[in-house]
């Protein structure tokens, strides 16, 4: 293969992810539109990131497939699972992204300087989309290590956000847990919030 082809392949890959997705922006933004996700477009959904994985190099794509898989692994899309889903299809659906690249954190209230995590007696809440896996397998990872994991309350030491948090998350479902726990943080309790790199560093 010639120089000038392997560009020709790479310019035309180029061209075909971005169509992929400029296509799942639009089905994101139809599907979260009236703020619900049902079983039947879950399944559309599933099949075009099937029939679109397989030419596809952008790990959002690769991302939300794994996802979705896991959401409809037993044939049912519970409330927690069709909550999560919502959540990941927002944010791709918010265009304020780099092709193929994580999420910038960029307006997040996140601790600086990060702290040091530990989990033995440690209270975690997750809130957003994670590249680690769903929700259940992020609080699954707390409880090995000796930690406890649910909602957020005011024993609440650690929040941690997901990797697809969009600079709009004041906006987002989740955008109330962040808020509730900065002003917290603001009137002095011990409570820490991190981004899902972070804490997949402490793990």
């Amino acid at each position: 293969m010639t120089m000038d082809d392997e560009l020709l392949n790479r310019l035309g890959g180029d061209r075909i992810a971005s169509r992929q997705i400029d296509e799942l922006i639009g089905l994101a933004r139809g599907m979260a539109a009236d703020g619900d996700i049902n079983q039947a477009e879950a399944e559309f959904l599933q099949k075009w990131l099937a029939a679109n994985v397989a030419i596809s190099q952008q790990p959002l794509i690769r991302t939300l497939y794994e996802r979705i898989n896991e959401a409809l692994a037993d044939g049912v899309l519970d409330d927690e699972e069709r909550a999560s889903l919502l959540e990941t299809l927002g944010s791709f659906s918010n265009r304020d992204f780099e092709l193929g690249e994580v999420l910038k954190p960029s307006t997040l209230p996140l601790c600086d300087p990060p702290p040091t995590l530990s989990f033995t007696g440690k209270t975690y809440c997750f809130t957003g989309t994670f590249i680690y896996g769903q929700r259940k397998a992020c609080e699954r990872a707390v409880v090995e290590r000796g930690g406890v994991s649910g909602g957020l309350s005011r024993k609440t030491d650690v929040l941690v956000i997901g990797a697809y948090a969009t600079d709009s998350w004041k906006h987002s479902t989740f955008g109330n847990k962040i808020l509730q726990a900065s002003e917290w943080r603001e009137e002095g309790r011990p409570i820490s919030i991190v981004s899902e790199e972070h804490w997949t560093r402490h793990l």
